[in-house]
């Protein structure tokens, strides 16, 4: 028995050795360690690194669907909105939906932040005065650099986006102020103490305010914000009909709920009402939008409670163009609010001018 256990014992160990040897044969690869995104909080929320890179990149934008009727959602120029002769329907809803795609880079260099900003819209609704609907083209909205101050590409005009646009409402260019699309080389510097300035050189848009020389357009600006709010103003050279116009803007935050704003403008049109120019633009300009000399816009905003909100606006020129805009602004979850706007236009110059009509915006933002 003995010698028949220690053959029997010898027989198990070299097959235990010989199964261990087997498996030491039998390599398993390691997982290789997943790179996760890495959140990057130094520039704001929603910010995160691109992998294997320093750059801070964060994406966003909206998706919304509007919904006017009467004269709302359509541009009104002081004639009283009819069904048109031809027969095409004008008295039905204009709708339109929108996705808008933003994106923002940024990144510490020894020569100061580089930023990117890009914006681009897809929209599909009417098309024109007719009930009509139809992808409409895609735009390129803003496309720039900024390293530092120095700011290059496709933006806004700062004679608009440096003093701000007027009222939360819905139509807030009933009367316009500005919103112009142009390539720009600007630079925004910080004095401290709450004062900030910039200076850019424009190209400008359109058919009459592109630059038709080697002179650029030229905006300057200056604005001094507090905890109580802040004044603003602006001043723009246009080269192709050496005109000047400008605008001064207040901001008061009155209490925790109301905020309260006041924005005048002011334009020369000496040459922009000669018929002797190539390009006669009727006493309207690149810079002075408006009709007449003079604007001003005015109004606010009260939050009820963090979801709800009463914004209005009233603006009124020297050709005695008025306009009034109010809505209600619910936000129902977090990123997802509903707008219902009343707008009301007439120039008291001229007869059967008044134009009336509402809109309902539904927007989700991220």
């Amino acid at each position: 028995m003995n010698i028949k256990s220690l053959l029997l014992g010898s027989a198990a160990a070299l097959i235990a050795v010989s199964g261990a040897r087997a498996a030491d044969a039998v390599t398993v690869a390691e997982p290789e360690p997943a790179e996760y995104v890495k959140i990057c909080d130094v520039y704001g929320a929603g910010y995160f690194y691109i992998p294997g890179t320093e750059t801070c990149l964060r994406i966003g934008g909206y998706i919304r669907y509007d919904a006017s009727f009467g004269d709302g959602g359509r541009v009104m120029d002081g004639t009283k909105r009819t069904d048109r002769e031809d027969g095409s329907r004008n008295d039905t809803w204009n709708k339109n939906a929108r996705f808008n795609l933003k994106t923002w880079t940024a990144q510490e260099t020894e020569l100061g932040t580089l930023k990117t900003y890009t914006e681009t819209r897809f929209n599909f609704g009417n098309t024109g005065a007719a009930s009509d609907a139809g992808n409409k083209a895609t735009t390129l909205n803003f496309a720039w650099i900024q390293l530092g101050g120095l700011r290059v590409g496709k933006d806004e005009s700062v004679y608009d986006s440096f003093i701000g646009y007027a009222g939360n409402v819905v139509q807030d260019t009933i009367i316009p102020y500005g919103i112009k699309d142009t390539n720009l080389v600007s630079y925004y510097f910080d004095a401290g103490n709450g004062f900030s300035g910039v200076v850019s050189l424009e190209e400008g848009s359109g058919v009459t305010g592109t630059i038709d020389s080697y002179v650029p357009h030229v905006v300057g600006g200056l604005k001094y914000k507090g905890g109580w709010g802040a004044i603003t103003g602006v001043v723009a050279y246009d080269s192709n009909y050496e005109e000047v116009a400008g605008k001064v803007r207040l901001d008061v935050n009155a209490t925790k709920e109301l905020s309260l704003f006041v924005m005048a403008g002011y334009g020369t049109d000496d040459n922009l009402s000669d018929p002797t120019w190539a390009i006669p633009a009727g006493g309207v300009g690149f810079y002075k939008p408006w009709t007449g000399n003079f604007a001003i816009w005015g109004g606010g905003t009260y939050k009820f409670n963090e979801k709800t909100a009463f914004n209005a606006q009233i603006s009124y020129t020297d050709a005695e163009d008025f306009a009034v805009a109010a809505n209600v602004a619910y936000t129902i979850v977090p990123g997802y609010t509903i707008t219902a706007e009343v707008d009301y236009f007439d120039n008291f110059d001229k007869d059967d001018s008044d134009a009336i009509g509402g809109i309902v915006r539904f927007q989700r933002s991220f």
